[in-house]
């Protein structure tokens, strides 16, 4: 069994054919996807969407929502969270965390609502699904200050140094299309190196297209797009099998092990 630990299948890109991307996944062996949702006014939806079709999900403000969102999104949340503590596929809080990589963005804003966000982890005992870009010391610091259950550094990119600084807090790393590009040396390495417990899988659908489905600047800009898909992650798998020596069974066996690991309630 393939976990896909991280794929926006609420998302407007999947608009109008949600249920056959599905399908495809379930076809592919994906039997799990988790969907983060990345603002209040979503969180509904997203449940609702994920109760239907019986796959985990996770409810927090993305980083990147930080500008329009309301310290009223907060109390949302934390409702939310307090309706669901029965429900099984309430497995994290996320997608919440810190994006020093897009302009514009307000740094103070987004530092108050990620240290919001895991106080309410920690009540609500909840591990927390982490977006990291350029922002991995930032985050360590603020998991310290607010220690909570673990749970995935999505789409890591950082050092071994801050590899491992997750690691020793309880978390695992997601590794997705990004890996499977030959030029992505960093990333391989560390896929390489880390210890089998570190690795879960992702997709980051309909972001983070894999290699065989990524398009250039030219091909953008003659309209042509790509959209990533739960299906794919088997495929992905292949790269991290090839990186580790291990069988396509194996990889499945031990990035599935570890997604239940740092979010038990799958």
């Amino acid at each position: 069994m393939w976990i896909d630990t991280h794929c926006h299948w609420d998302a407007p890109e999947f608009d109008l054919d949600r249920d056959a991307v599905r399908e495809r996944a379930l076809a592919a062996g994906v039997q799990r996807f988790i969907v983060p949702a990345v603002q209040a006014c979503d969180f509904a939806r997203t449940q609702a969407l994920c109760r239907v079709a019986g796959q985990p999900y996770a409810l927090g403000v993305h980083p990147l929502y930080t500008l329009r969102a309301q310290e009223e999104d907060l109390a949302l949340l934390d409702a939310s969270l307090a309706e669901a503590k029965g429900d099984p596929l309430l497995v994290a809080v996320g997608e919440i965390g810190l994006d020093f990589f897009v302009a514009g963005l307000d740094a103070e804003r987004q530092q108050f609502f990620y240290a919001k966000q895991l106080k309410l982890a920690a009540r609500h005992g909840l591990p927390v699904i982490l977006h990291v870009r350029r922002s991995a010391d930032q985050l360590l610091a603020g998991l310290r200050r607010r220690p909570v259950r673990g749970g995935i550094a999505h789409a890591f990119n950082g050092s071994r140094q801050q590899a491992e600084a997750f690691l020793d807090l309880g978390f695992a790393l997601g590794f997705g299309g990004a890996l499977t590009f030959e030029r992505s040396l960093n990333l391989r390495r560390l896929a390489s190196e880390l210890p089998d417990s570190a690795l879960v899988l992702e997709t980051d659908a309909p972001d983070i297209p894999p290699q065989w489905l990524y398009k250039t600047a030219e091909q953008r800009a003659a309209g042509e797009r790509s959209r990533n898909e739960p299906c794919e992650l088997p495929r992905i798998a292949q790269t991290l099998a090839g990186l580790r020596g291990w069988t396509l069974a194996q990889t499945a066996a031990i990035t599935s092990a570890n997604a239940c690991r740092v979010l038990p309630k799958l």
